[in-house]
């Protein structure tokens, strides 16, 4: 017994107690010796346990590593990713009646009877299509048609720097650098998806092989979305590829007119094919007058930039938009952190600033349109987005709902969206008097005085070669309306701008008959083009509403006084009141998140209704505006009926309206106009000869 016990005592004092010889011949004594023998190995374990601790107290503690910014990004990364396959896990494993997708609308619409009759052309817009590698310097081995764009990013995280190097176009011609050659991805697998599990246009490819569209009759026109719209034809003749593809599927599926459904960019790209193909060459494509007549039915831009976007503004002037300004609000110093050496904003300038296609997209039309210091075509808009209505539209009341339109302008003071850039919040709100005026001759002085160097071919090094007066001196300026705002970008990218300006124009034609408008640089500009004769070719106008969108800014000078960094940023920290249309140093106004209504709306609604200098043949224009209405649940992935820019490629509304056009219905058979949004009354407020 007292043996059992001691093997009880041991089995407690583990830790402390060796296994002696004394213990092992205790097992065949008696009981007193056994008594003696528990008493003195008591006291061992005893002392032995006290000495034990005792050391452990006195080893110093292990020092617990340091936490490096570098280690919040890894595990933020990790989380991302994990985050995001398990999301696509379950929605790939989790069965169907739990997920309680809705019937798709080409199964239904087959269901009627709806068969394939027009073939269809999609052009992607920016961003959206892949590029693959097809030359490289030698950190790109092993990726020879590999893409670099689109796909799973991968190059990203292994090589950084050399994939930035391969992305970038050269600085002086805006085509390829010597010794790289990146191009277009070809088919449809060009942009259905953009990166594993994230849609483009692969759910209207779905539902349009549905109703028994395949490769015969469907086809995606993708091009180098980096290069300015006239260099995709002399590198690559993309355009004299698209002209020959339409022709052949008007001619194999029974001389059907073809349907073009252009999106975001992609919509003044194809604006540009519609004069190029017309015009003779070597400077177009030689179809003759009557080409798009003969060869297209209709023409639906999704998200259409007709106008541009002010956020092409910001990512000129600082490579950011609303989103950067709030990451570097809730984390300051990650994205520039001399710490991480990753300069983030800096790489994607450097890079971008070599993209032409940007400059397509800066505002067009100036004060006419965009309004002036004082006054513009959304003053009264109401930013409330929050109270969202997502009723339909009546059925006695298909185009507008007045309703709507008069709760959607009660507010106190008009916010001076004309002004697209601002130096600090009281620029943005004060009367034109009281500001200092911008006269062109002073920044033609500043550059003089700059005396910038481009030697060294590197356009985000432009900033690094202004003094700080030249810089201060812009900040000085206060505001900056369409007008003044080019002779700024002209200032901070200069070498962008000498480069796009041959490509594109901005302004308002006065005589569409002067031959200067003949010239491939007026092409993408819809107030200086006139659209071709072809009179039964319908245009419509499809986008997203009831989305904040970004519309003018509040800027100040960046704290950073190092070398090579950018010296303006959004002042994130500027909010307006409740319901304010200011939030973090961006001003919204409605649209899709990307484009603004009036961009995407006012050629549909007024420069092209009805015969006009713009429209000369009276081609039928037709506004479908699709309200957004977020997910409800995770499971609903980007929404069914979704209004978001790239998001809306899934709304069911626009796949089932595509879908009747492409088997054969007119505008009219569709329902005409449906509009949720404020843009005919801003269309009346702009005063454009037409």
């Amino acid at each position: 017994m007292a043996s059992i016990l001691r093997f009880r005592k041991l089995r407690y004092v583990v830790p402390a107690v060796k296994c002696s010889s004394v213990g092992f011949e205790s097992f065949d004594q008696s009981p007193k010796i056994d008594q003696k023998l528990d008493k003195k190995e008591d006291v061992i374990s005893a002392n032995n346990f006290s000495l034990e601790i005792s050391k452990k107290r006195k080893q110093p503690r292990r020092q617990p590593k340091e936490w490096r910014c570098l280690d919040s990004c890894c595990w933020i990364i990790g989380y991302l990713c994990t985050t995001w396959w398990l999301l696509l896990f379950l929605y790939n494993c989790l069965p169907v009646t739990l997920l309680q997708v809705p019937e798709l609308p080409g199964v239904r619409l087959k269901h009627e009877g709806l068969t394939a009759l027009h073939p269809v052309v999609f052009v992607p817009g920016m961003v959206t299509g892949g590029l693959e590698l097809w030359e490289g310097r030698s950190c790109a081995h092993g990726l020879f048609r590999k893409r670099l764009w689109g796909g799973s990013f991968t190059e990203i995280f292994k090589r950084p720097l050399c994939w930035l190097e391969h992305l970038s176009l050269h600085n002086e011609t805006g085509l390829d650098p010597p010794g790289i050659r990146v191009r277009a991805v070809p088919g449809l697998v060009a942009a259905d998806y953009f990166a594993p599990g994230y849609f483009v246009w692969a759910a209207l490819i779905k539902n349009l092989a549905k109703i028994g569209y395949e490769g015969k009759n469907l086809h995606m026109a993708a091009y180098d979305w980096r290069l300015s719209f006239q260099n995709t034809e002399i590198r690559d003749h993309a355009l004299s590829r698209l002209k020959s593809k339409i022709e052949l599927m008007y001619k194999t599926n029974g001389n059907k007119k073809v349907v073009v459904v252009p999106h975001s960019m992609g919509v003044i790209y194809f604006l540009h094919f519609l004069k190029w193909v017309e015009t003779p060459p070597p400077m177009g494509g030689g179809g003759g007058p009557g080409w798009c007549a003969k060869h297209i039915k209709a023409i639906m831009n999704i998200g259409p930039a007709f106008l541009g976007v002010p956020k092409a503004v910001s990512t000129i002037v600082s490579a950011e938009g609303k989103d950067v300004a709030y990451i570097r609000a809730m984390a300051p110093g990650i994205l520039d952190s001399d710490i991480l050496g990753l300069q983030a904003l800096e790489h994607v300038m450097r890079v971008s600033r070599t993209w032409d296609s940007i400059v397509s997209l800066v505002p067009k039309g100036g004060e006419t349109i965009w309004g002036n210091m004082d006054w513009s075509p959304e003053e009264g808009h109401v930013c409330d987005f929050s109270k969202k209505r997502h009723s339909q539209p009546s059925l006695s009341d298909n185009k507008v709902n007045n309703s709507e339109v008069k709760r959607g302008f009660r507010v106190k003071d008009p916010v001076k969206y004309g002004r697209i850039i601002s130096f600090g919040k009281a620029a943005s709100v004060l009367h034109s008097s009281q500001l200092l005026t911008v006269d062109s001759k002073d920044f033609l002085l500043t550059s003089a005085s700059q005396n910038v160097n481009f030697s060294r071919g590197e356009a985000w090094m432009e900033y690094d070669e202004m003094s700080r007066e030249s810089i201060q001196k812009i900040a000085a300026a206060k505001a900056y309306t369409t007008t003044t705002l080019f002779d700024l970008l002209r200032f901070v990218a200069p070498k962008m701008m000498q480069r796009a300006e041959a490509h594109f124009s901005h302004g308002i034609a006065d005589n569409l008959d002067d031959p200067k408008y003949s010239y491939y640089k007026y092409w993408s500009n819809p107030l200086e083009m006139k659209l071709p004769d072809a009179p039964d070719m319908e245009i419509y106008c499809s986008y997203g509403v009831g989305i904040p969108t970004e519309r003018s800014y509040i800027y100040k000078l960046s704290p950073s006084s190092r070398c090579r960094s950018i010296p303006y940023r959004i002042d994130s920290s500027v909010h307006g009141e409740v319901d304010s249309c200011l939030k973090g140093g961006v001003y919204f106004a409605d649209g899709d998140e990307s484009v603004p209504v009036l961009s995407a709306g006012f050629m549909c609604a007024k420069g092209w209704r009805g015969k006009t200098r713009f429209n000369p043949s009276g081609i039928a224009t037709y506004i479908r505006e699709y309200r957004h209405k977020p997910p409800a649940t995770l499971l609903e992935g980007r929404g069914i009926k979704s209004g978001a820019h790239v998001d809306i490629m899934g709304n069911v509304a626009l796949i089932e309206d595509i879908l009747r056009i492409a088997a054969g219905a007119t505008g009219k058979e569709i329902g005409g106009d449906r509009i949720y949004s404020d843009i005919l009354r801003m269309s009346e407020r702009i005063n454009l000869r037409l």
